[in-house]
Protein backbone atom coordinates (compact mmCIF):
# COMPACT_ATOMS: atom_id res chain seq x y z
CA UNK A 1 0.00 0.00 0.00
CA UNK A 2 1.18 3.32 -1.20
CA UNK A 3 2.92 5.57 1.60
CA UNK A 4 1.53 9.45 1.07
CA UNK A 5 4.08 11.81 1.81
CA UNK A 6 1.80 14.06 3.85
CA UNK A 7 -1.71 12.84 5.93
CA UNK A 8 -3.35 14.97 8.54
CA UNK A 9 -3.57 14.00 11.85
CA UNK A 10 -7.87 13.78 11.92
CA UNK A 11 -9.48 11.45 14.64
CA UNK A 12 -12.46 10.63 16.25
CA UNK A 13 -12.61 13.68 18.22
CA UNK A 14 -12.37 16.27 15.74
CA UNK A 15 -14.81 14.63 13.28
CA UNK A 16 -16.89 14.73 16.30
CA UNK A 17 -16.38 18.56 16.75
CA UNK A 18 -17.02 19.48 13.62
CA UNK A 19 -19.85 17.29 12.87
CA UNK A 20 -21.99 19.49 16.12
CA UNK A 21 -20.57 22.73 14.54
CA UNK A 22 -22.62 21.91 11.90
CA UNK A 23 -25.85 20.09 13.40
CA UNK A 24 -26.01 23.29 15.81
CA UNK A 25 -25.78 24.77 11.96
CA UNK A 26 -23.55 27.29 13.87
CA UNK A 27 -20.75 27.17 11.21
CA UNK A 28 -19.66 30.93 10.54
CA UNK A 29 -17.10 32.81 13.09
CA UNK A 30 -18.78 33.36 16.18
CA UNK A 31 -18.48 31.39 19.32
CA UNK A 32 -16.57 28.46 18.70
CA UNK A 33 -13.59 30.60 17.36
CA UNK A 34 -13.86 32.64 20.38
CA UNK A 35 -12.76 29.54 22.28
CA UNK A 36 -10.01 29.06 20.04
CA UNK A 37 -8.85 32.10 21.10
CA UNK A 38 -9.20 31.44 24.71
CA UNK A 39 -7.65 27.53 24.24
CA UNK A 40 -4.73 29.09 22.31
CA UNK A 41 -4.04 31.37 24.73
CA UNK A 42 -4.06 29.23 27.95
CA UNK A 43 -0.98 27.50 26.36
CA UNK A 44 0.74 30.55 24.54
CA UNK A 45 -0.12 33.05 27.05
CA UNK A 46 -0.62 35.86 24.54
CA UNK A 47 -1.83 39.35 25.44
CA UNK A 48 -4.65 39.61 22.31
CA UNK A 49 -5.27 37.59 19.40
CA UNK A 50 -7.02 37.38 16.25
CA UNK A 51 -8.53 34.78 14.13
CA UNK A 52 -8.32 35.01 10.55
CA UNK A 53 -9.15 33.18 7.75
CA UNK A 54 -5.36 33.04 6.18
CA UNK A 55 -1.76 33.24 7.20
CA UNK A 56 -1.80 35.95 3.82
CA UNK A 57 -4.58 37.68 5.83
CA UNK A 58 -2.43 37.50 8.97
CA UNK A 59 0.77 38.61 7.30
CA UNK A 60 -0.80 41.55 5.96
CA UNK A 61 -2.45 42.90 9.21
CA UNK A 62 1.03 42.24 11.35
CA UNK A 63 2.56 44.57 8.51
CA UNK A 64 0.23 46.54 8.29
CA UNK A 65 -0.12 47.55 12.23
CA UNK A 66 3.72 48.10 11.62
CA UNK A 67 2.51 51.16 9.93
CA UNK A 68 4.81 49.53 6.45
CA UNK A 69 4.93 52.29 3.70
CA UNK A 70 5.24 51.33 0.24
CA UNK A 71 8.66 50.83 -1.14
CA UNK A 72 9.93 49.92 2.65
CA UNK A 73 12.01 46.42 2.48
CA UNK A 74 11.01 43.76 4.54
CA UNK A 75 13.41 40.88 5.11
CA UNK A 76 12.10 37.65 4.89
CA UNK A 77 14.20 33.93 3.86
CA UNK A 78 14.92 32.95 0.54
CA UNK A 79 12.58 29.45 2.03
CA UNK A 80 9.76 31.59 2.96
CA UNK A 81 6.81 30.15 2.10
CA UNK A 82 5.90 31.78 -1.59
CA UNK A 83 2.53 33.66 -0.32
CA UNK A 84 4.66 35.75 1.37
CA UNK A 85 5.33 37.25 -1.96
CA UNK A 86 2.07 38.38 -2.76
CA UNK A 87 1.46 39.80 0.66
CA UNK A 88 4.15 42.49 -0.09
CA UNK A 89 3.52 43.03 -3.53
CA UNK A 90 -0.19 44.01 -2.55
CA UNK A 91 1.34 46.09 0.28
CA UNK A 92 3.87 47.41 -2.40
CA UNK A 93 6.52 46.73 -0.35
CA UNK A 94 10.01 44.74 -1.30
CA UNK A 95 11.24 41.53 -0.25
CA UNK A 96 14.91 41.94 0.71
CA UNK A 97 15.99 38.44 0.41
CA UNK A 98 18.52 36.27 2.79
CA UNK A 99 20.09 33.33 2.99
CA UNK A 100 20.51 30.47 5.06
CA UNK A 101 23.34 28.14 6.04
CA UNK A 102 23.50 24.08 5.13
CA UNK A 103 23.24 22.92 8.60
CA UNK A 104 19.90 24.94 9.10
CA UNK A 105 17.00 26.25 7.30
CA UNK A 106 15.94 29.54 9.07
CA UNK A 107 17.77 32.68 9.44
CA UNK A 108 20.43 33.32 11.28
CA UNK A 109 21.27 37.14 12.68
CA UNK A 110 24.90 36.49 10.68
CA UNK A 111 23.16 35.81 7.58
CA UNK A 112 21.17 38.73 8.16
CA UNK A 113 23.60 41.08 8.88
CA UNK A 114 24.88 40.26 5.85
CA UNK A 115 22.39 40.83 3.74
CA UNK A 116 22.09 43.98 4.96
CA UNK A 117 25.60 45.12 4.86
CA UNK A 118 25.58 43.93 0.93
CA UNK A 119 22.79 46.05 0.42
CA UNK A 120 24.11 49.11 1.83
CA UNK A 121 27.07 48.77 -0.19
CA UNK A 122 25.08 49.14 -3.23
CA UNK A 123 23.08 51.80 -1.81
CA UNK A 124 24.42 53.45 1.20
CA UNK A 125 21.91 56.57 0.84
CA UNK A 126 18.73 57.76 -1.09
CA UNK A 127 19.47 59.84 -3.68
CA UNK A 128 18.69 63.26 -0.91
CA UNK A 129 21.83 61.51 0.62
CA UNK A 130 19.79 61.78 4.05
CA UNK A 131 19.49 58.35 5.14
CA UNK A 132 20.55 54.92 5.53
CA UNK A 133 19.40 51.61 4.14
CA UNK A 134 18.62 50.61 7.35
CA UNK A 135 15.84 53.35 7.63
CA UNK A 136 14.40 51.76 4.31
CA UNK A 137 13.51 48.38 6.59
CA UNK A 138 10.04 47.58 8.28
CA UNK A 139 10.50 44.00 9.36
CA UNK A 140 11.86 41.01 9.58
CA UNK A 141 9.52 37.80 8.56
CA UNK A 142 10.69 35.05 10.54
CA UNK A 143 10.04 31.51 9.31
CA UNK A 144 10.36 28.75 11.10
CA UNK A 145 11.19 26.82 8.15
CA UNK A 146 10.42 22.91 8.65
CA UNK A 147 9.79 23.68 12.13
CA UNK A 148 13.24 24.70 12.97
CA UNK A 149 13.62 27.59 15.58
CA UNK A 150 15.99 30.41 15.02
CA UNK A 151 17.77 32.62 17.42
CA UNK A 152 14.52 35.31 17.38
CA UNK A 153 16.70 37.58 20.96
CA UNK A 154 19.68 37.32 18.64
CA UNK A 155 18.23 39.08 15.72
CA UNK A 156 15.79 41.10 17.47
CA UNK A 157 19.06 42.93 18.77
CA UNK A 158 19.05 44.20 15.63
CA UNK A 159 16.84 46.55 16.03
CA UNK A 160 13.88 46.01 13.27
CA UNK A 161 10.36 44.84 14.23
CA UNK A 162 9.74 41.12 14.03
CA UNK A 163 6.83 39.08 12.82
CA UNK A 164 7.51 35.34 13.85
CA UNK A 165 5.45 32.98 11.84
CA UNK A 166 5.58 29.73 14.09
CA UNK A 167 2.88 27.70 11.87
CA UNK A 168 5.15 24.47 11.71
CA UNK A 169 7.12 24.93 15.11
CA UNK A 170 4.15 24.48 17.61
CA UNK A 171 4.83 22.74 20.40
CA UNK A 172 9.08 23.34 19.77
CA UNK A 173 9.22 24.19 23.54
CA UNK A 174 7.00 21.54 24.91
CA UNK A 175 9.10 18.43 26.65
CA UNK A 176 7.96 15.46 25.94
CA UNK A 177 6.66 13.23 29.20
CA UNK A 178 8.83 11.68 31.50
CA UNK A 179 8.38 8.66 34.25
CA UNK A 180 9.90 8.38 37.28
CA UNK A 181 11.15 5.25 39.33
CA UNK A 182 7.49 4.19 40.22
CA UNK A 183 6.17 4.47 36.48
CA UNK A 184 4.30 7.69 37.07
CA UNK A 185 4.22 9.46 33.95
CA UNK A 186 4.11 13.52 34.61
CA UNK A 187 5.09 16.26 31.83
CA UNK A 188 8.58 17.11 30.96
CA UNK A 189 10.02 20.59 32.11
CA UNK A 190 8.55 23.13 29.45
CA UNK A 191 10.09 26.66 29.31
CA UNK A 192 6.53 27.90 30.96
CA UNK A 193 7.18 28.29 34.24
CA UNK A 194 4.51 27.32 37.12
CA UNK A 195 3.73 30.94 37.31
CA UNK A 196 2.24 30.73 33.39
CA UNK A 197 4.57 32.75 31.94
CA UNK A 198 4.82 32.43 28.01
CA UNK A 199 7.19 30.41 26.06
CA UNK A 200 10.57 32.63 26.40
CA UNK A 201 11.23 32.11 22.42
CA UNK A 202 8.35 34.39 22.01
CA UNK A 203 8.90 36.92 23.45
CA UNK A 204 11.34 39.21 21.39
CA UNK A 205 8.51 39.73 18.46
CA UNK A 206 6.04 41.94 17.76
CA UNK A 207 3.91 39.87 16.26
CA UNK A 208 3.39 36.37 16.00
CA UNK A 209 1.36 34.14 13.23
CA UNK A 210 0.35 30.72 14.02
CA UNK A 211 -0.83 29.44 10.52
CA UNK A 212 -3.53 26.45 10.82
CA UNK A 213 -3.37 25.21 7.12
CA UNK A 214 -3.67 21.71 6.31
CA UNK A 215 0.21 21.33 6.40
CA UNK A 216 0.83 22.95 9.59
CA UNK A 217 1.46 21.68 13.07
CA UNK A 218 -2.28 22.30 13.95
CA UNK A 219 -4.84 22.31 11.37
CA UNK A 220 -8.44 23.82 11.62
CA UNK A 221 -8.68 23.14 7.81
CA UNK A 222 -7.57 26.59 6.75
CA UNK A 223 -7.06 29.61 8.88
CA UNK A 224 -4.29 31.51 11.39
CA UNK A 225 -4.42 32.98 14.95
CA UNK A 226 -2.18 35.98 14.37
CA UNK A 227 -1.17 37.22 17.95
CA UNK A 228 1.01 39.44 20.34
CA UNK A 229 2.61 38.45 23.28
CA UNK A 230 2.50 42.24 25.44
CA UNK A 231 0.42 45.05 26.02
CA UNK A 232 1.77 47.52 23.72
CA UNK A 233 1.66 45.28 20.46
CA UNK A 234 -1.50 44.00 21.23
CA UNK A 235 -3.10 47.68 21.48
CA UNK A 236 -1.94 47.43 17.70
CA UNK A 237 -3.82 44.49 17.09
CA UNK A 238 -6.92 45.49 18.48
CA UNK A 239 -7.48 48.49 16.08
CA UNK A 240 -8.32 45.23 14.39
CA UNK A 241 -11.42 44.22 16.20
CA UNK A 242 -14.23 45.08 14.04
CA UNK A 243 -12.81 43.25 10.95
CA UNK A 244 -15.65 42.17 8.65
CA UNK A 245 -16.87 38.21 9.25
CA UNK A 246 -15.09 37.62 5.38
CA UNK A 247 -11.38 37.97 7.05
CA UNK A 248 -12.16 36.01 10.14
CA UNK A 249 -11.90 32.09 11.39
CA UNK A 250 -15.34 30.21 10.94
CA UNK A 251 -16.48 28.38 13.38
CA UNK A 252 -16.75 25.30 11.51
CA UNK A 253 -12.84 25.38 11.18
CA UNK A 254 -12.17 26.45 14.58
CA UNK A 255 -14.03 23.69 16.18
CA UNK A 256 -11.66 21.46 14.23
CA UNK A 257 -8.36 23.33 15.26
CA UNK A 258 -10.06 23.62 19.37
CA UNK A 259 -9.06 19.58 19.37
CA UNK A 260 -6.17 19.66 17.68
CA UNK A 261 -4.67 21.91 20.21
CA UNK A 262 -5.72 19.49 22.96
CA UNK A 263 -4.46 16.67 21.14
CA UNK A 264 -1.10 18.22 20.57
CA UNK A 265 0.79 16.91 23.26
CA UNK A 266 -0.15 13.29 22.20
CA UNK A 267 0.95 14.12 18.54
CA UNK A 268 4.21 15.64 19.34
CA UNK A 269 5.11 12.42 21.55
CA UNK A 270 4.21 10.74 18.61
CA UNK A 271 6.62 12.17 16.12
CA UNK A 272 8.92 11.93 18.22
CA UNK A 273 9.08 8.22 19.03
CA UNK A 274 8.99 8.02 14.94
CA UNK A 275 11.80 10.62 14.35
CA UNK A 276 13.62 8.61 17.23
CA UNK A 277 13.90 5.33 14.51
CA UNK A 278 13.99 7.81 11.61
CA UNK A 279 17.06 9.56 13.26
CA UNK A 280 18.72 6.24 13.98
CA UNK A 281 18.36 4.93 10.48
CA UNK A 282 19.91 8.10 9.21
CA UNK A 283 23.07 7.25 10.71
CA UNK A 284 23.79 4.62 8.11
CA UNK A 285 23.37 6.82 5.51
CA UNK A 286 25.75 9.96 3.59
CA UNK A 287 23.21 12.19 3.47
CA UNK A 288 22.76 15.04 6.25
CA UNK A 289 20.06 16.52 8.08
CA UNK A 290 19.62 19.50 10.21
CA UNK A 291 20.31 20.60 13.60
CA UNK A 292 18.64 22.26 16.07
CA UNK A 293 19.95 25.44 17.07
CA UNK A 294 21.47 25.01 20.68
CA UNK A 295 20.19 21.60 21.53
CA UNK A 296 16.51 23.16 21.50
CA UNK A 297 13.54 20.84 21.71
CA UNK A 298 12.66 20.08 18.08
CA UNK A 299 9.11 19.45 17.63
CA UNK A 300 9.69 16.95 14.36
CA UNK A 301 7.22 18.68 12.09
CA UNK A 302 9.31 16.66 9.52
CA UNK A 303 12.19 14.26 8.73
CA UNK A 304 14.28 15.54 6.12
CA UNK A 305 17.51 15.21 4.64
CA UNK A 306 19.96 16.96 2.47
CA UNK A 307 21.19 14.53 -0.36
CA UNK A 308 24.50 13.93 -1.82
CA UNK A 309 23.03 12.50 -4.89
CA UNK A 310 20.03 14.12 -7.11
CA UNK A 311 17.11 15.12 -5.70
CA UNK A 312 14.98 12.91 -8.74
CA UNK A 313 16.84 9.90 -8.17
CA UNK A 314 15.84 9.65 -4.89
CA UNK A 315 12.24 10.29 -5.36
CA UNK A 316 12.33 7.61 -8.23
CA UNK A 317 13.65 5.20 -5.73
CA UNK A 318 11.35 5.63 -3.19
CA UNK A 319 8.38 5.86 -5.36
CA UNK A 320 9.28 2.04 -6.78
CA UNK A 321 8.70 0.74 -3.19
CA UNK A 322 5.56 2.61 -2.90
CA UNK A 323 6.88 5.68 -0.95
CA UNK A 324 6.02 9.17 -2.03
CA UNK A 325 8.27 11.51 -1.46
CA UNK A 326 8.79 15.47 -1.96
CA UNK A 327 11.16 18.56 -2.54
CA UNK A 328 11.01 19.96 0.62
CA UNK A 329 11.12 23.22 -0.81
CA UNK A 330 9.15 22.65 -3.70
CA UNK A 331 7.07 25.88 -2.31
CA UNK A 332 9.02 28.12 -1.71
CA UNK A 333 10.18 31.48 -2.77
CA UNK A 334 13.59 30.02 -3.98
CA UNK A 335 11.71 26.53 -4.78
CA UNK A 336 10.12 28.81 -7.45
CA UNK A 337 13.31 30.64 -9.00
CA UNK A 338 16.69 30.97 -8.10
CA UNK A 339 17.20 33.95 -6.10
CA UNK A 340 20.10 36.05 -6.49
CA UNK A 341 22.98 35.94 -3.76
CA UNK A 342 21.45 33.28 -2.00
CA UNK A 343 23.27 30.27 -3.04
CA UNK A 344 22.79 28.18 -0.27
CA UNK A 345 18.63 28.09 -0.27
CA UNK A 346 19.34 27.15 -3.97
CA UNK A 347 20.80 24.93 -3.80
CA UNK A 348 19.32 23.15 -0.58
CA UNK A 349 15.96 23.26 -3.20
CA UNK A 350 17.43 20.82 -5.37
CA UNK A 351 18.66 18.83 -2.68
CA UNK A 352 16.07 18.39 -0.22
CA UNK A 353 13.76 15.93 0.26
CA UNK A 354 11.19 15.11 2.73
CA UNK A 355 9.91 11.96 3.96
CA UNK A 356 6.73 10.68 5.43
CA UNK A 357 6.19 11.85 9.16
CA UNK A 358 3.12 12.59 10.89
CA UNK A 359 1.22 10.69 14.01
CA UNK A 360 -1.11 8.54 11.96
CA UNK A 361 1.90 6.11 10.55
CA UNK A 362 1.71 2.90 11.27
CA UNK A 363 4.16 0.29 12.52
CA UNK A 364 4.08 -1.33 9.51
CA UNK A 365 4.59 1.88 7.50
CA UNK A 366 7.21 3.61 9.88
CA UNK A 367 9.40 0.34 9.51
CA UNK A 368 8.85 0.50 5.94
CA UNK A 369 9.88 4.52 5.69
CA UNK A 370 13.25 3.16 8.00
CA UNK A 371 14.26 0.60 5.59
CA UNK A 372 14.08 2.71 2.72
CA UNK A 373 16.15 5.83 4.18
CA UNK A 374 18.63 3.12 4.84
CA UNK A 375 19.03 1.99 1.81
CA UNK A 376 19.07 5.38 -0.15
CA UNK A 377 21.42 5.82 -3.14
Amino acid sequence: MKIEVYSPTIRRKEMDAVLTAMVEEKIGPGERSRLLIQTAKDQLKFEYALALRSPAVALHLALTALNAKPGQFVIISALSPRYYLKVLQDLQLLPLYCDVTFDFPCLRRETIEKTIEAKTADNTANENGGSSHNAQICAIVLHHTLGFTPDAAAIAELGFPVIEDISRSYGSWIKPEVKNAEGEVSAGKTEKDPAGNPPVSLLYSQFIILGLEERDMLTSGGGALLFAMNRKDASLLRGFAGLADEYCLADINSALAVVQFKEARRNLERRRDIARVFAQSSLRTRHKHFIPLNDNEYCNYSFSLVLETGLKDVISYAKKKDIILENAFENTIAGAGSIENCLVSNSLVLRTVLFPMYPRLRSQEIERISRLIMTLP
